[in-house]
């Protein structure tokens, strides 16, 4: 019963009940209207084909784009270059400083041995005088890359096959060292860093686009890649940071011994890896061909082996003072 000096009914239950029961799906007061938008939305099939039509753009466009990628940027064929472990990475740097001391023509696992002339090229699929060749890991000591299958084996399991890696870590190394060298002369710039590992990017750009062309001038019949080109010129990089680390500690007398010990090393890795991939035919064959093409492509692999000391000079002798 109603108090008779209430002026006005108490409806502040009833309210609190209707405002609780308001404020429950919306959570502020308010009633959720965007879920059932939504949902409505959702529910509309123009809504529905569309975004089956924009998915089906969406996937389209990133098959076009990892074609594309795949065929200016071989991201498959990248991946073996950088298959390497430490095993590979210690042995490949001796190589590169001694030459010298890999043999060649030992025998192969099985008693079945290989001349240094033996070649296991890829147009041949496999060399008649080997046969199938043994499952990795091999251990031959010649100058010939492996094949298993008609494929190259990846470079931790053959110390000859070319890698991006050490060239890859080696250029980076040689742009920190010869900062190194610019500041402890006082010399250090950003602009000049800048300038000289431009000027090497730009070295070896020019050395593999004259190098295809020369290949495409005497029409070499070679598996000789692009990449393997790149893998190879710049192993050059490892003789030029130990230049210029014995020119910061013993100074020119010790740039000149290590750069020149080097540079021969890397002339006599390039003339020996290189024949077999330049002169092909007269590497499976067994025997030198002679003839006037033949001629060409060896004038071709020397000048490619005498331009690395050439350019190991002219990138850092300005770094040793």
């Amino acid at each position: 019963m109603a108090d008779p000096h209430q002026l006005f009914d108490d409806t502040s239950s009833a309210q609190n009940r209707g405002y609780g029961a308001q404020r429950a799906p919306g959570g502020l007061g308010y009633p959720n209207t965007s879920a059932s938008a939504q949902a409505a939305f959702l529910a509309d099939p123009v809504s529905n084909m569309a975004m089956a039509y924009g998915s089906s753009l969406a996937a389209q466009g990133k098959e076009l784009v990892d074609k594309n990628i795949d065929r200016f940027i071989p991201v498959t064929k990248l991946k073996y270059y950088f298959a390497v472990d430490t095993v590979y990475v210690g042995k490949k740097l001796g190589l590169l400083v001694f030459p010298y001391l890999h043999q060649v023509g030992t025998a192969l696992p099985g008693g079945r041995g290989r001349g240094p002339g033996v070649s296991r090229c890829k147009q041949g699929g496999r060399s008649p005088a080997l046969g199938i060749l043994p499952t990795p890991p091999f251990s031959p000591q010649d100058w010939e890359v492996q094949y298993q299958q008609d494929t190259p084996v990846a470079p931790r399991f053959d110390i000859n096959a070319p890698d991006l890696y050490i060239p890859a870590m080696a250029f980076i190394t040689y742009i920190l060292v010869a900062g190194l060298a610019l500041g402890t002369q006082d010399r250090f710039s950003p602009d000049l860093l800048g300038l000289q590992a431009s000027s090497a990017l730009a070295w070896l750009a020019l050395e593999v686009l004259a190098i295809l062309l020369s290949l495409y001038l005497v029409t070499v019949n070679t598996d000789l890649t692009t990449i393997d080109l790149v893998a190879f010129l710049g192993y050059k990089y490892v003789g030029m940071i130990g230049g210029v680390l014995m020119g910061l500690l013993f100074g020119k007398t010790g740039y000149y011994l290590v750069l020149g010990w080097c540079c021969v090393s890397i002339f006599v890795f390039m003339i020996r890896t290189l024949r077999l991939k330049i002169l092909a035919e007269a590497a499976a064959e067994g025997v030198p061909v002679r003839g006037a093409r033949n001629q060409l492509r060896m004038y071709l692999t020397m000048a490619v082996a005498a331009a690395q000391p050439l350019l190991m000079y002219w990138l850092t002798f300005h770094l040793v003072r």
